[in-house]
């Protein structure tokens, strides 16, 4: 999920919860929570969900199937614009006037659950070991976990399978000197770009972030008390990424709107996004489109890594029908029920189980980002992580269109990111 950076009234309220319980020793905010346990034996009452976008709209019809295991309880779903979420769940939590349920961007994870207002996830109904790693990791906030991943999203290569025949290069470059040559061959065979890795966007540290990964680079240490941007590992990320820039194979400005025609028309030979992309692609160029492009994992350096994003699932600490709440969480995350799920709004499965039956199992491109999902990270789960993403966005657009120094960009991020502070 893709957010922008904001302070507001409601946000500044979580906070100040937050910074409260620190100085009590509040379990939600020093990690010690431990989870109590669920009842299912006997529920009843309604379960008021918050769901947003497409989801908010598919949910209530969709929950039925679980009325209809429980014939007790009802699910009251309110659907909430993404652009509203963030506060609407800040403001519940500062008035205590919550749902039972909600769903949670990845990254507001340690903002709110450090505020005191999300219920540990209870071991003794969700069993961890059944999620994609990089998922789990987004539900955990000082070694605890706060909610259950719902569906996931990852990124890939879109490379133009022709155009790569063309130029002599891999469509599915396996490490970094691969995706330098594809994206060069690309250009050098008509491609007005050999790839646009989106500078100067609200959120292309996502884009970014990867390839910190792929070089060993860790955003965090172990405990996630101390910030690390200014390693060796993540100067040669910025350093890497900023060739493409300098080389003059990567725009430095494009068009918002034009990423899609342009790929179709040949004017771009990759680029790397989500499963969204293949459906725009296809609105764009034709369903038939796809047919000639190449989704490739996203390259290796040191090791292997993509962004992994999505929503996650939490029940509030003062959630009325909490035993109920968790149980509609559970049966979400049953592997059958998460293929119905994708059936139903294409939505990625965060269960690895589910992703052995139907189209998820035979559907090639999909393996493809089941396949990345293996290796896919997510940033660290701390309340400030959106202010400090917006830093990393304003530095590595120095990078690539100023040509900034990226150890000079590596420690501007980090003397920024320790004056913002983890919010722990």
């Amino acid at each position: 999920m893709r957010r922008t950076a904001r302070i507001s009234v409601a946000a500044l309220a979580v906070t100040t919860l937050a910074l409260t319980a620190c100085g009590r020793g509040d379990d939600a905010a020093t990690g010690d929570a431990s989870a109590t346990a669920v009842d299912t034996s006997e529920l009843s009452g309604t379960v008021t969900v918050w769901a947003m976008g497409t989801e908010g709209e598919a949910l209530g019809d969709f929950a039925q199937a679980f009325t209809e295991e429980n014939p007790d309880v009802t699910i009251d779903v309110t659907a909430v614009p993404w652009d509203a979420a963030h506060d609407k769940i800040a403001t519940a939590i500062a008035a205590d006037e919550v749902p039972d349920v909600s769903m949670i961007g990845t990254t507001w994870m340690g903002e709110f659950a450090t505020s005191g207002g999300l219920d540990p996830t209870p071991p003794d109904l969700i069993d961890e070991s059944t999620f994609f790693e990089g998922a789990w990791g987004s539900t955990e906030v000082g070694g605890t976990s706060y909610a259950v991943p719902w569906y996931v999203e990852t990124r890939v290569l879109y490379v133009d399978t022709a155009l790569a025949e063309q130029a002599g290069v891999s469509p599915t470059p396996a490490t970094w000197d691969d995706l330098t040559a594809t994206a060069a061959g690309m250009q050098s065979a008509g491609a007005q770009w050999g790839i646009n890795l989106q500078p100067g966007q609200t959120g292309a540290w996502q884009t970014f972030l990867p390839f910190a990964w792929q070089a060993g680079a860790e955003i965090m240490n172990e405990d996630n008390t101390e910030f690390t941007f200014d390693s060796p590992e993540f100067v040669k990320a910025l350093t890497y990424y900023q060739s493409f820039f300098t080389d003059g194979v990567a725009p430095k400005e494009l068009p918002e709107g034009t990423l899609e025609p342009d790929f179709v028309a040949g004017k771009i030979g990759a680029f790397s996004s989500g499963p969204w992309h293949i459906g725009l692609l296809e609105e764009s160029g034709g369903e038939a489109f796809m047919d000639g492009v190449t989704l490739a994992p996203m390259p290796a350096d040191e090791t292997q890594a993509s962004f992994i994003g999505g929503s996650n699932l939490a029940v509030f600490k003062s959630a009325e029908n909490r035993d109920a709440a968790w149980a509609f969480v559970q049966w979400l995350s049953q592997p059958d029920v998460q293929a119905d799920w994708y059936a139903t709004t294409s939505d990625l499965p965060a269960v690895q189980s589910a992703w052995e039956e139907g189209d998820l199992a035979s559907d090639e491109r999909l393996a493809v980002f089941g396949e990345q999902m293996t290796t896919a990270q997510a940033p660290p789960s701390i309340p400030t992580w959106e202010q400090i993403a917006n830093v990393i966005d304003t530095e590595l657009e120095k990078v690539c269109k100023t040509g900034m120094d990226p150890q000079e960009a590596a420690t501007a991020i980090q003397q920024q990111a320790e004056s913002i502070g983890t919010g722990l």
